[in-house]
């Protein structure tokens, strides 16, 4: 049967891969050619258009599975749909598979500039100073990793930056009232 399992479950990976991962060399004519070649080319442009449409609609939503059993459930049920068991177990298993390279390709896609990759601190206190009063006064020292997320080829742009720096308790209070505010503001617009 042309339609088996293994077909659909090959289309979805297919088009996964030109529309998600670059591969581009993989038309439609390609992917009929060496998926469905029994298949008319209306038929097959159709089905693309459903498993288009289908991948779209779960990484639109970053499906969790929950939720991609919810969808093929309904899916299931619509008449139109051309879903059967037998894809539901084809999406089920592209998902498991797929899903958090999607999101990964979907996050770098969507970073126009550095992004922080790693954080570390340690709070020191100073043994040594110049002045009196600085002695025994806590400094946190941190390290920041920062990647470049261009989306060149050069090697160099890609290479993580590591940052080092120094504050004293006022900076550190600040710096923490700041991240708060931050938090709190994700959080409004996230509950909207």
């Amino acid at each position: 049967m042309a339609d088996s399992r293994r077909c659909y479950a090959a289309l979805l990976n297919g088009l996964a891969r030109r529309n998600y991962f670059g591969e581009k060399e993989l038309s439609n004519e390609v992917l009929k050619e060496q998926i469905y070649p029994k298949l008319s080319d209306e038929e097959f442009e159709h089905l693309v258009t459903k498993c288009t449409a289908l991948i779209k609609s779960m990484v639109a939503v970053d499906m969790d599975f929950n939720q991609l059993e919810a969808f093929l459930t309904s899916q299931i049920k619509k008449a139109d749909s051309g879903m059967n068991e037998e894809r539901a177990n084809a999406v089920r298993k592209f998902w498991k598979n797929q899903r958090n390279k999607i999101h990964d390709i979907q996050v770098q896609q969507t970073q126009w500039n550095s992004c922080l990759k790693q954080m570390s601190w340690r709070i020191d206190l100073k043994s040594q100073a110049r002045h009196i009063e600085q002695i025994d006064k806590p400094t946190a020292i941190v390290e920041l990793m920062v990647s470049n997320n261009s989306q060149t080829t050069d090697d160099e742009n890609k290479k993580a930056k590591v940052f080092h720096f120094e504050m004293d308790d006022k900076k550190l209070d600040q710096v923490l009232s700041n991240l708060h505010e931050i938090k709190e503001q994700i959080s409004n617009h996230s509950q909207q």
